[in-house]
């Protein structure tokens, strides 16, 4: 059964970003060639958008979420994974109900994006009650190197 995670402070755009249905379409464009999927593009078959994010509308900000049967909220997330595959990203990262996707820039580094799974823990879970999808963008170049956490030691003299 699909659980929220309690860490969702990584979920988050960039300050530039416009809203985050236009974030998301930057961070899930195809090839430059091709247009800039528009948010309706992001709805795949089967889902609904969920502006408000649900039971968590705190996500309204940062991510664009869609909806669907809690009982179909899989068979979603597998159609959202290939189709991002399609799209050239990566999965990189995650556990049974979040995903981390990673894209090669052109210029070097990486752009990420996260979708995430999560229902109404609060009410009974039929198989029929809404379930939920968010996706957002990982701001910065996920594939930067981070900074050491402890200075590196000094040699003995």
């Amino acid at each position: 059964m699909i659980q929220t995670l309690a860490a969702l402070a990584a979920l988050t755009l960039s300050a530039a970003s416009p809203t985050p249905a236009a974030a998301l379409a930057q961070s899930t464009q195809s090839p430059p060639a091709e247009a800039q999927p528009t948010a309706a593009d992001l709805v795949l078959p089967g889902a609904t958008a969920a502006p408000d994010c649900g039971p968590r509308p705190e996500l309204s900000n940062i991510a664009f979420c869609v909806t669907a049967p809690l009982s179909a909220i899989g068979g979603l997330g597998d159609a959202y994974f290939a189709r991002f595959q399609a799209l050239g990203w990566l999965p990189a990262d995650g556990d049974d109900n979040r995903v981390i996707f990673i894209r090669r820039r052109e210029a070097g580094g990486c752009d990420g994006l996260q979708m995430l799974a999560f229902y109404d823990q609060d009410k009974p879970t039929t198989g029929t009650e809404p379930g939920y999808l968010a996706f957002a963008a990982v701001p910065g170049d996920v594939c930067a190197s981070a900074p050491s956490a402890t200075p590196p030691a000094s040699e003995p003299q």
